[in-house]
């Protein structure tokens, strides 16, 4: 008789480690669900996993976002082609979250941060970039001061193959502002003409925005798609009701 209890109970505890592991929570333990969408929760939880975020998730296929490679990174515009590679950006773990702003049922998501980054790595140059004709090749890196992004995210919903339900991210828009300063250190602008690469570059730095507005743009599409393909690849990863605590819109 005894036998027979030992064979209940062992059944009864395998089946119920086979339940445990097979609905085992999927989200890291840095993030910190809402019981609501109002921003002073969803800013406190966002602030809160930022850091860790950032680090990636390899287990999940979440790649790092601090630091992010830029492999290849090719910018044509009128008169100068300049060609980023080899390099790295830092900074996105450490930006403030300003803003979040949730509307569930409309499905919009809005995310305001201000960010301090620096991008390092090589680069090419050939053309004209607004006086100078410039024929560089050398290192290069770029310091982002307080700069403010705002992120406009139209989400969605769907299911997995197991039928649970994820949020997603359908489109975006973004407006990006260059912040307080951006600070230039580049090498050879001019090969084989140092005391006219010096010059050029105290230009640059003395004219920083006029220069940044000429061809940031390509830098911080590139920098924004990493960060949105990134977060699709959580959201595809992990299920909706481990991330937020309320009821999800019916779709």
């Amino acid at each position: 008789m005894c036998e027979k209890y030992v064979i209940v109970f062992t059944l009864i505890a395998f089946t119920a480690s086979f339940v445990s592991d097979c609905t085992a929570k999927i989200a890291p333990d840095f993030i910190h669900p809402c019981n609501t969408t109002d921003p002073e929760c969803l800013i406190k939880a966002t602030r809160e996993a930022i850091p860790e975020f950032s680090k990636g998730l390899p287990h999940l296929g979440v790649p790092s976002l601090d630091p992010f490679v830029i492999d290849n990174l090719p910018i044509q515009l009128p008169g100068i082609k300049v060609t980023f590679y080899g390099g790295k950006a830092t900074g996105l773990k450490n930006c403030q979250v300003l803003n979040v702003e949730a509307y569930l049922e409309k499905n919009i998501f809005k995310l305001d941060v201000r960010c301090n980054i620096t991008i390092k790595g090589k680069y090419t140059a050939v053309g004209r970039l607004l006086l100078f004709p410039i024929n560089g090749d050398g290192d290069c890196k770029i310091k982002i001061v307080n700069s403010i992004i705002k992120l406009n995210i139209t989400t969605k919903y769907f299911k997995d193959k197991e039928g649970r339900d994820h949020f997603g991210i359908k489109n975006y828009r973004y407006s990006f502002d260059y912040g307080e300063r951006i600070v230039y250190t580049i090498t050879n602008l001019f090969k084989g003409n140092p005391e006219l690469s010096n010059t050029v570059l105290q230009f640059l730095n003395e004219n920083w925005r006029v220069v940044t507005e000429e061809f940031g743009q390509p830098v911080v599409d590139y920098a924004i798609n990493v960060t949105i393909t990134t977060a699709r690849k959580f959201f595809d990863a992990v299920p909706y009701d481990e991330l937020l605590y309320v009821p999800i819109p019916k779709y």
